[in-house]
């Protein structure tokens, strides 16, 4: 089984409290998982490297500024964006998903690690009017169509080092998938941040709105 020492590896400037809540993801999640489903049985033990570390390559391309707002499409049980939400205190983040039970587990989750900045909401993101600096997701559904979600709900003001848009964690094959958007795009592969061979297909896909 794995545990929150290899977050800490990668991340060696984590804050106490940010720790703490790392290493309290496995009781709340083995704890809400066992009511409702959220992460496959036999992946829990891998919650670490499969979840959170992989949530957390979205930070090796850009590190959301103070009062950023994040959007989670199709979060689940609260991936990228409960990890993202630690590591990142002081930006706001909302996770959206169409399922109320995986809402519930996230709104679970995220009061029993006392996140005061993530809003978790059960609605579409093409129901939503509000705009974004990011919008992150994992492979919720082939980018073309996500990308037909979230257009219009980017801001158009850049205040990072890279321009606001998509990030969006993908694995396998993605040529074709990829074709399909006729956007200008950046593939990132994240065995160049972490070694676990879990990694070794998945790529964070960056979409300048």
């Amino acid at each position: 089984m794995d545990s929150a020492e290899i977050i800490f590896q990668y991340f060696p400037h984590l804050t106490p409290a940010q720790k703490a809540q790392l290493e309290k993801l496995r009781s709340l999640y083995e704890l809400w998982n066992d009511r409702i489903n959220v992460i496959s049985r036999k992946d829990v033990g891998n919650l670490y490297v499969n979840h959170v570390l992989h949530s957390l390559a979205i930070a090796r391309i850009v590190e959301f500024k103070p009062g950023a707002h994040i959007m989670d499409v199709g979060t689940g049980g609260g991936f990228p964006g409960i990890p993202l939400a630690i590591l990142y205190p002081d930006v706001k983040f909302h996770l959206v998903d169409s399922i109320g039970k995986k809402i519930t587990v996230v709104k679970e989750v995220s009061t029993g690690l006392g996140l005061s900045n993530v809003n978790a909401q059960q609605i579409r993101a093409e129901e939503l009017r509000s705009q974004y600096d990011f919008i992150v997701s994992r492979a919720v559904t082939r980018l073309k169509e996500f990308h037909g979600w979230v257009k219009g709900k980017v801001k158009s003001d850049s205040v990072h080092s890279i321009q606001n848009g998509i990030l969006y964690l993908k694995g396998g094959d993605l040529e074709e998938e990829l074709a399909e958007l006729k956007r200008p795009m950046q593939i990132f592969n994240i065995p160049d941040f972490f070694n676990e061979p879990f990694f070794e297909t998945k790529k964070v896909v960056y979409v300048p709105m």
